[in-house]
């Protein structure tokens, strides 16, 4: 599912494009995805100038006078730019369609992705004011987990995608940082040290920094606002390389699951 270096790739795609504009009709095809499009949501964006674009953890932000619609890609969705003149596919759900001709799509084949309507006060809608900081912030730190870890018996792994904690370490990226800072992702939270932390913080702003500048990581669904899959697959350590050697020690990458997710590691490079 598109994790944060996905969705920032998502938002810097349709941002030349969005930002500024006027949004002429939201043409909703099916509301029937993980919650509802919101009744009269359409009526809320038309004729409105977009005023900004952000992102929230994996949400996209996308501000009016009238207030923020907020966007979650849920586990295949993408936005497309795209000509208002090109007909719409089987799991193209929404149009966000502009004066300027332009249409922002959003396909979604498993319906898993939103889109919602957060008012006035955009950071105070439940689903957005309990997240924990940016990882590629300044306010994100190694302190940050050595304190929410201290004697929690609860793996590194879960710790570090508990959104409450900090945000957008999905499974691929904690798997990738807890193998370039050396833990084994099994190990209880409150057993590492200040130190090992400070090195895992640095870990996850580096792979997600990475991620971002080589578009995400594309295993099945994900694609860009221009249809381009993300490249940094090619530069995955351990996540979907059971039995393969390890690049360091040569030893098979192993596969558990941790909280019904997949997990891979290094059982030799991860202590």
């Amino acid at each position: 599912m598109p994790e944060l270096p996905e969705v920032e790739t998502t938002l810097r795609g349709i941002l030349p494009t969005l930002l500024h504009s006027t949004i002429d009709q939201v043409i909703v095809r099916n509301r029937s995805l993980r919650w509802p499009v919101p009744d009269g949501l359409e009526a809320k964006l038309a004729g409105q100038t977009v005023e900004n674009v952000a992102r929230r953890g994996k949400y996209l932000l996308i501000g009016t006078p009238a207030g923020t619609a907020m966007l979650h890609l849920g586990m295949s969705g993408s936005l497309r730019v795209l000509d208002s003149g090109i007909p719409p596919e089987k799991h193209d759900h929404v149009d966000i369609a502009l004066t300027s001709k332009k249409v922002i799509r959003f396909n979604d084949p498993r319906r898993f992705g939103s889109l919602l309507w957060a008012g006035d006060q955009p950071f105070a809608h439940p689903l957005l004011a309990a997240l924990g900081p940016e990882p590629l912030s300044d306010t994100f730190a190694g302190s940050t987990l050595y304190n929410a870890g201290r004697n929690r018996q609860v793996a590194i792994k879960q710790l570090i995608m508990n959104s409450n904690i900090v945000v957008g370490v999905g499974n691929i990226y904690a798997s990738e940082s807890l193998f370039r800072a050396g833990i084994n992702p099994a190990r209880k939270a409150g057993r590492l040290s200040r130190a090992r932390y400070d090195r895992l913080a640095t870990e996850i702003k580096r792979v997600l920094s990475e991620a971002i500048k080589m578009g995400g990581t594309t295993l099945r669904d994900f694609h860009n606002a221009e249809g381009k899959p993300g490249y940094f697959k090619i530069k995955l350590q351990v996540y979907d390389r059971a039995g393969k050697p390890c690049n360091i020690c040569a030893q098979p990458i192993k596969h558990r699951v941790q909280g019904q997710r997949a997990t891979y590691y290094c059982s030799e490079c991860q202590t």
